[in-house]
């Protein structure tokens, strides 16, 4: 598959502050790519960052979502997330939280209170996948999956793995590793890290928009695209369903697939539906209180 490199314009992917918790550089975005995503929508890469320990709340407050879902990946550090379907929970490294806001929800996202407490490296990836027309409107949901959930493959002996966080991979004994992650279309999400001086192979379905992620490290992608950190390759459909990746050096990296949902990317703010009326009724929605409140703490 050829592929087609993006992101890794500087004044594209400048370090802002989401909240005061999360300094974020964002490395895809649909209103860029549009429907050359789908059904992925954008992706915000918290690179390692030092947190001092504190006594402060450090995140994002109360803020709403309809028509999408997030997930969040924890490299290193600890989110504590609350919203108004009762939802919720603290993630530590190597978890993820996959939160589905589809009607509508308000939430919340801090460090959690032990994580402030000792400070550290905070490093994050959240990716918004879009949902389609028929699920948008469906009850919010929260699936928090812990990293001993998430099947670790092993891709050759100098360390390279990769862990399958949804949708399926065969590894190279032609087993299928299952993510416990649910999806409403298909998808596959993996992630993991790829050794310097090792080559890899990776099959993904023709039928999907596939991308690789480069969080850091450097990568060439079918002998000619060189990929470097903080940056994104959208790899052509063009019927072929593999790609090959020689590793420059070690990488950390993730690889999105998704079958295209086709239909209308219409966005605003916190809100993704398929048509500005629904964008309008988003607002109309969250202004009168429809999206429920975060419970308070008792």
């Amino acid at each position: 598959q050829c592929m087609v490199e993006m992101s890794t314009d500087p004044n594209n992917n400048q370090m802002h502050w989401v909240g005061d918790g999360f300094p974020v550089r964002n490395l895809f975005s649909y209103d860029r790519l549009g429907q050359a995503i789908s059904p992925f929508l954008l992706l915000d890469y918290a690179a390692p960052y030092p947190f001092q320990a504190t006594t402060e709340q450090h995140g994002v407050g109360s803020h709403p979502h309809r028509g999408f879902e997030t997930v969040t990946i924890a490299y290193s550090g600890e989110v504590s997330h609350r919203d108004s379907s009762g939802g919720g929970g603290t993630i530590k490294t190597g978890d993820v939280q996959w939160m589905t806001a589809a009607s509508g929800v308000v939430h919340e996202e801090f460090h959690s209170a032990d994580f402030a407490k000792e400070g550290g490296l905070f490093e994050m990836v959240q990716l918004w996948v879009n949902l389609p027309a028929k699920d948008k409107m469906t009850p919010p949901k929260y699936q928090g999956i812990s990293a001993d959930e998430i099947p670790n493959v092993t891709l050759d002996d100098e360390g390279s793995n990769l862990r399958v966080i949804a949708g399926t991979y065969q590894d190279q004994t032609g087993n299928d590793q299952k993510g416990v992650a649910s999806t409403y279309s298909p998808v596959n999400m993996w992630d993991g890290m790829l050794k310097a001086g090792t080559t890899h192979r990776f099959f993904v379905p023709e039928t999907h928009n596939a991308m690789l992620v480069i969080l850091n490290g450097e990568v060439v992608v079918n002998s000619d695209q060189t990929v470097k950190a903080n940056s994104v390759a959208v790899l052509a459909r063009d019927g072929e369903a593999d790609f090959e990746v020689v590793v420059n050096q070690d990488a950390k990296f993730l690889i999105l697939t998704g079958e295209p949902l086709n239909e209308p990317i219409e966005g605003y703010g916190p809100f993704v539906m398929n048509t500005q009326a629904e964008i309008k009724q988003a607002f109309v929605d969250f202004q009168s209180g429809k999206f429920g409140e975060i419970p308070t703490e008792a």
